[in-house]
Formats: structure tokens, sequence, C-alpha cells
């Protein structure tokens, strides 16, 4: 039996705002509208100072656009052209820090898996710029979490016991608590987590520890 460490991407591996921000100027392209820019920047701010309505960024981004009357076409082909930027200069990233040294370390105990809801474009060259090639078995886009998620731990259960971390609890970790699976909590949410988390803390590094300790003890417990 082997355990498996089931990673989000946007707001737990890959962090930075540059990846929404360029969302907003694309919506705000695509729709003609300035405004939007401004409306979102008001949303994130919401968002940084705790208690929004809004999931993440990109929900906020939504939102914004929404109240302008845009279309869900015009969100959705916004958003495929953000992807394009994914990495770049027009939607820079940044890993977590020490997270390169992390994944091989825990590449002793667990399998590591990233699931994410975006679609398959600069992914890999994402993951290249945060340290992680090479250092991720499993990568699996469009993954329509939270209900995508349920097969994909469900799968890795049948091999060993799963961790899914993430920053959005009702689409990264709910699903697996219900499976059985534990699970950690990443981001400004972690501040209030459900009594559902098994873990939280603001940043993933300051969780490395406990990830690597519930790896190692599930290899022997298995």
């Amino acid at each position: 039996m082997r355990p498996t460490v089931i990673f989000d991407f946007d707001g737990t591996l890959a962090l930075g705002d540059g990846p929404v921000r360029a969302y907003a100027a694309c919506v705000a392209r695509e729709a003609g509208d300035s405004r939007i820019v401004d409306d979102a920047e008001d949303a994130f701010a919401r968002l940084a100072a705790g208690g929004s309505p809004f999931r993440d960024g990109y929900h906020a981004v939504a939102a914004a656009a929404l109240t302008r009357g845009v279309e869900q076409e015009v969100l959705d082909a916004a958003y495929l052209e953000s992807r394009s930027l994914l990495a770049t200069g027009g939607a820079p990233i940044e890993a977590p820090a020490g997270l390169a040294d992390f994944l091989d370390a825990l590449g002793e105990h667990a399998d590591r898996m990233v699931v994410t809801n975006s679609p398959n474009i600069r992914i890999t060259e994402a993951l290249d710029t945060l340290g992680a090639a090479g250092r991720i078995d499993a990568v699996v886009t469009s993954a329509k979490k939270p209900a995508g998620i349920e097969a994909i731990v469900t799968d890795a259960l049948s091999r060993g016991p799963v961790l899914s971390i993430g920053d959005i609890h009702e689409y990264d970790l709910a699903p697996a608590v219900a499976l059985g699976a534990a699970t950690a909590l990443v981001g400004p949410a972690a501040s209030a987590p459900p009594a559902d988390v098994t873990m939280a803390a603001a940043t993933l590094p300051e969780l490395y520890p406990a990830i690597q300790t519930w790896a190692a003890q599930s290899v022997l417990l298995g």
C-alpha cells in the first residue's frame, strides 16, 4: 500500500495573483468594458480582507463581470485566453518556498498528484516554472471539481491512504472527507477551518512537516 498526496494547483502550488489578473484583463478585453478590471480589483480587496462571498479570485472576477452583463460564453473564452499566458510575464506565478525539496522528500513515501479544474494549457510549463517538473507523478486537468475529484480519490484510496490539499474546502477537501481521506486546507480560509479538516495553515510550507509525517506514518501503518 502506498499513500497518495493530491495537490490542487491554483492557490496551492501556483501562487501569486498574476493568472487571475490576466483573467480579469482578458474578460475586460473580450467584453469591451475596461470597468471590469476596476470592479475586479475591488472584489480582490474584499477577498483579501476576509469574509467575502467569493471562493477565490476567479470567482470574484466572474461575479464582477456578471454584474456588468457579461455572458458566460465571454467569461469562458476569456478564461482560456488567460490560461494561454500562464507562467509567462503576462500571468506570472511563483512556488511556495522550498517546494522542490519538499516534493523530493515526499516522493520517498507517497505518490504526488496534481488535480486541477484548469484545462491542459501550459500546465507542464507552469510545473517547470514552479520547480515541480519531474516531481509530480500524475496530473489530472479539467477535473470538474468538486464532483470530479470523487473518482480520483476513490481510485487512490484503493492503493492506500489519501491526503487532499487545497485552498477551497468545498472543491478540494469536502469530497475527500466524505470518502474517508485526510485533508489539508491552505490559504486565507485556513484561519477558520471547518472541523472536518485534518490540518490547516495559511501557507503550504507551514504544513510541510505535518504532511511528511502523515506520509511516513501512513507507510508504516500500511
